[in-house]
């Protein structure tokens, strides 16, 4: 049975993370990287299908292209961030269900309907991304999530030949309080949930 996290692992996680505008210069090197899929690829999916897939923009060639691909206003914090992950679907996830459904050979036909696929894709794709935003803070992160950018622009440019989309965008690194907005409020429990 598992153990509430202490107060500073939450504020670290969820109650004092924000969401960064600008970066320090302090890298995000491959073996970060590695350690933080690491960790964000043990979340949850559905029938642990794991169709997101994560193109980890380092180089100021990378990420100059993607600068490009986004709105004026995420252009800049592309450029800077030591790293923008793009966050994407497979949507031929269901080739590797064998793989990673292996008590179930049959599963993967459970994807044949292509609007269902695509669903699935979607929805699970975009769970780890979430995944991947917690992993890397609770290794000592910080992230700026963007989903300001040209998505078919990024297909073609990083997914070219594949039956990946993008999704959304993250910077991952160590962030500063340049353009840091005050925190916006959020809706309480009465606003956004039931129990029935």
């Amino acid at each position: 049975m598992g153990q509430a996290l202490g107060a500073n692992a939450l504020d670290q996680i969820f109650r004092t993370a924000r969401t960064r505008n600008g970066w320090t210069d302090e890298p995000v090197t491959p073996d970060d990287m590695r350690a933080i899929y690491d960790l964000a690829k043990m979340g949850p999916t559905s029938a642990n299908i794991s169709p997101a897939r994560f193109v980890w923009v380092a180089s100021p060639e990378g990420r100059e292209k993607l600068a490009a691909l986004a709105i004026p206003g995420n252009a800049p914090k592309v450029r800077q961030a030591p790293v923008t992950v793009i966050i994407g679907h497979d949507l031929d996830f269901a080739e590797k269900v064998p793989q990673l459904f292996p008590h179930n050979p049959g599963a993967k036909d459970w994807f044949e309907d292509p609007h269902f696929a695509r669903t699935a894709a979607f929805r699970n794709g975009s769970l780890q991304g979430a995944y991947l935003m917690l992993a890397a803070r609770a290794l000592g992160f910080d992230c700026g999530p963007m989903s300001g950018f040209d998505n078919a622009g990024v297909d073609a440019e990083f997914f070219a030949g594949t039956r990946i989309e993008s999704n959304f965008i993250c910077s991952i690194g160590h962030g500063t309080d340049q353009n840091l907005f005050e925190r916006s409020p959020r809706l309480t429990f009465e606003e956004a949930c039931r129990i029935v």
